[in-house]
């Protein structure tokens, strides 16, 4: 195996880990690293929604005593039959819209100014969540939500299949817009990103198996340990930093980022291109 080439696939790991549970979108961070690196042809496109694998499995870490606790009781206990039933409900309109739209989504939404603008109003969407009192957060824990608010989150979701939007942006601040706290928001898109994520790792697998081969192993190993490492630290990080901080620096960053994007495409350097 090239050493440059797991070299690439060791720092895509790692975008990868520190943006998926940012509200900053991992792909479009994704499709400019890979492009920089020149990891971008048709198997980087599969080894980019592989890896995601590795980030969830740091978030299944780090929640494991909740995912447990809520195994051993779901026969018995009615909190825990819900809370499951609330990311199913959840996870269900992802699964129907990536379905039935993925592939003109990705025929016509993968362009420059489709990702700058989403970036950018994202941005400013995030102020604006941000100017809104916690104190008016209806939902302070998991245990609160309904099945109708996990529907709403879930419909938020699908946003995310925008290039750029950002999935864990669109569930946290959506959720905080529909009345989560903003801890609440932040534990229920890291719980809904589990089967949404290993859904979508697992069907891209499938479906591009033409692609891949035995030799690849290493390659996406590489990329799944890194990813790995990343979101483990980053996920650590976020919950921390929720605590005393809000989300309005990523909504600047998210707005520059956008600017990013139109300067590399209009140069030339990047293509924003599916």
């Amino acid at each position: 195996m090239d050493i440059v080439l797991l070299v690439k696939a060791a720092v895509m790991g790692v975008v990868e880990g520190l943006t998926e549970f940012l509200p900053i979108s991992s792909t479009g961070h994704l499709i400019l690293a890979g492009a920089l690196l020149g990891f971008d042809d048709e198997k980087a496109k599969v080894f980019d929604i592989a890896i995601q694998t590795g980030a969830i499995l740091a978030v299944i870490i780090v929640y494991w005593k909740k995912i447990h606790d809520t195994i051993v009781a779901l026969p018995t206990s009615r909190q825990a039959q819900r809370f499951t039933v609330n990311v199913l409900i959840a996870f269900i309109p992802a699964v129907i819209l990536g379905l039935l739209f993925g592939k003109a989504i990705k025929a016509h939404l993968f362009t420059p100014v489709v990702v700058a603008s989403t970036f950018i109003i994202g941005g400013f969407i995030i102020l604006w969540a941000e100017k809104r009192p916690q104190s008016a957060a209806r939902i302070q824990n998991l245990d609160s939500m309904t099945p109708l608010d996990a529907l709403k989150v879930g419909l938020v979701q699908c946003l995310a299949m925008i290039p750029g939007t950002s999935r864990s942006g669109a569930t946290i601040i959506g959720g905080m817009l529909l009345g989560l706290s903003r801890r609440a928001a932040t534990d229920f898109s890291f719980f809904l990103a589990i089967p949404t994520l290993i859904g979508a790792g697992a069907y891209s697998l499938y479906k591009e198996r033409a692609l891949l081969s035995m030799a690849d192993l290493p390659l996406f190993g590489v990329g799944l340990l890194f990813s790995f490492v990343s979101a483990w630290i980053c996920v650590r990080w976020l919950l921390g930093y929720i605590s005393t901080h809000n989300f309005v620096p990523f909504a600047w960053y998210r707005i520059a980022f956008g600017l990013v994007v139109l300067g590399t495409a209009w140069s030339g350097l990047v293509s924003w291109a599916p």
